[in-house]
């Protein structure tokens, strides 16, 4: 049983040491204190104790990165999922199904390692930015108060599980507010090295939405935030843009046999834009006379100048969504200004929310558009997508548009802490804004009737833009109105919680959702060994 634990957790702590290893020739740490440093972590007997060893390790002066480690709670308790057949639907199946997992994301992303170590395409966070952010698990783990040392402390050890998750040519985004850009970005940094990122601007605020906005007089409004980017692969879009920047030929193919030759297949639908007035929103009638009313990449008469120069394709011979075909050396299209042209801003997001959910039960969800935009230059439509902070589930959602736009397959997971609505109402501080909301929650979720939990109203919003009803069968909420359903099926799972110190353990786990086919006794045995660690270490000390 020892070599098979050492060989599941071999890859953490090389990854690991191979990081002290290039802080001792970026002259970062001096090679003794390494090298006691690289000892222990070898001698490490599970994933959490060796991050935890290497996370006490990042504690040294740096000219402007300087925070004060909080280490996670450590239990011997196993921790692994659950399915939640309450909140799990299945409308199609045939069709994708996507996953949402409740609890703590830290616990959700070492169990994800068993099944997608390396194999996550894209992952998106928005994590949470200060003081009682994180309501009940605050209280419990870092004394209510998302501090800026709790913040980096929080996030550490979950960045370096997320590091094990990304594929080679894999990127993960983060969302942060300015006061705490320079600092999270110091963190990726360490994690993900410091040639890999970089910084978007998002803008917080448009002009046309400026009566929504109250500013303070004689104060300065903020209209940005801040989107750091860490690729795997090649540093900025490199790989992911190539097919926009016309680089490699593999990208183009010819269904239609244009005589000019392959072509590359852009988007013609602008996600999330919800105006039914201007030039780019209109109807296209597809040769087959099925109709798609929308807004579009390109105005009529651009759209009807196309048509004439054979640059439209319709896919499923001729009943799918309009393509724009785009030729070698080209004029590029997709080539824009600014990475969120045309994105919409913080206040989209909040009323999307209160269209789909009937109130405004989150206080700052991104708009669907500007995850959409991060999605889409990815340029793989058969991607997985990771969000473990879902919050309001706006990227499940993203994941789901996409895929309707451009015919893909994409899988998101996402993770969304259960916190208890009550708890939270009660320990946060004077903010009356947020009290509010928290009332708002628990006010649907007595409409529900279901408990007062922050990951039902996740679950709630994915189930009305899939299925298009409420958990109660009711269609009775404004977005449905105006929108098709996105369909797919949804697996929920919780995270349970079971003791080393008998057969339970592999009596309740369920291989079946890690991936893996039903296995015999022996199998599951050894299947349980190898990706549990403290039902192993118990083992071992029978």
């Amino acid at each position: 049983m020892e070599k098979s634990m050492t060989n599941n957790i071999k890859k953490v702590k090389d990854d690991l040491v191979a990081e002290i290893d290039k802080r001792i020739a970026d002259k970062i740490i001096e090679k003794t204190n390494a090298d006691l440093l690289k000892k222990l972590i070898e001698q490490a007997e599970t994933i959490n104790e060796a991050i935890m060893i290497a996370e006490l390790g990042t504690t040294y002066k740096r000219t402007g990165f300087h925070f004060d480690k909080r280490l996670e709670k450590m239990t011997d308790t196993i921790k692994f999922f659950k399915k939640n057949e309450k909140l799990s639907f299945v409308q199609d199946k045939n069709a994708l199904t996507h996953k949402l997992i409740i609890g703590d994301n830290y616990d959700a992303l070492h169990n994800l390692l068993i099944e997608y170590r390396g194999k996550i395409d894209v992952i998106y966070i928005d994590p949470p930015y200060g003081k009682d952010s994180m309501g009940e698990f605050a209280e419990t783990n870092y004394e209510n108060a998302i501090t800026r040392d709790n913040l980096l402390s929080m996030l550490y050890p979950r960045l370096v599980l997320a590091h094990q998750l990304l594929s080679d040519n894999g990127v993960i985004f983060c969302s942060i507010d300015d006061k705490n850009q320079a600092y999270v970005k110091g963190l990726f940094d360490e994690v993900f090295g410091e040639s890999k990122g970089e910084t978007y601007i998002w803008c917080l605020q448009d002009k046309s939405e400026t009566s929504f906005v109250k500013t303070a007089s004689k104060t300065v409004r903020k209209e940005h935030e801040y989107i750091l980017a860490y690729f795997m692969g090649e540093k900025s879009f490199g790989k992911y843009a190539s097919k926009r920047n016309f680089e490699i030929e593999s990208d183009f193919s010819n269904p239609d046999n244009d005589p000019r030759g392959g072509w590359f297949s852009g988007n013609m639908s602008r996600n999330g834009i919800k105006s039914t007035t201007g030039s780019k929103y209109y109807t296209i009638t597809t040769p087959t006379g099925k109709t798609y009313t929308r807004n579009w990449t390109l105005s009529k008469e651009e759209y009807e100048e196309a048509i004439k120069n054979n640059d439209i394709y319709f896919s499923k011979n001729g009943d799918g969504v309009p393509r724009l075909k785009i030729f070698p050396n080209s004029n590029n299209w997709l080539i824009q200004s600014s990475l969120f042209t045309d994105v919409h801003t913080a206040i989209t997001g909040r009323k999307m929310v209160v269209d789909i959910l009937g109130d405004e039960v989150f206080d700052f969800p991104k708009p669907v558009d500007l995850i959409y935009r991060l999605l889409e230059l990815y340029q793989d439509n058969n991607a997985v997508v990771l969000d473990f902070f879902m919050g309001s589930g706006t990227t499940g959602q993203a994941v789901l548009e996409l895929n309707q736009n451009d015919e893909g397959a994409r899988i998101f997971i996402g993770v969304q802490l259960d916190e208890n609505l009550d708890n939270s109402l009660l320990v946060i501080a004077d903010n009356k804004k947020e009290e509010s909301t928290i009332k708002k929650q628990i006010n649907l979720c007595d409409k529900l009737k279901r408990p007062h939990l922050l990951s039902e109203i996740t679950v709630e919003r994915l189930r009305r833009i899939m299925l298009g009803k409420t958990l109660n069968g009711d269609k009775d909420f404004k977005w449905i109105e105006n929108n098709k359903t996105l369909g797919d099926n949804l697996d929920v799972y919780d995270i349970a919680t079971v003791a080393p110190y008998s057969d339970e353990p592999f009596k309740q786990i369920d291989e079946t959702l890690y991936g893996k086919e039903k296995l015999g006794v022996n199998e599951k045995i050894k299947w349980v060994c190898e990706n549990f660690e403290s039902t192993t270490k118990t083992l071992e000390g029978k």
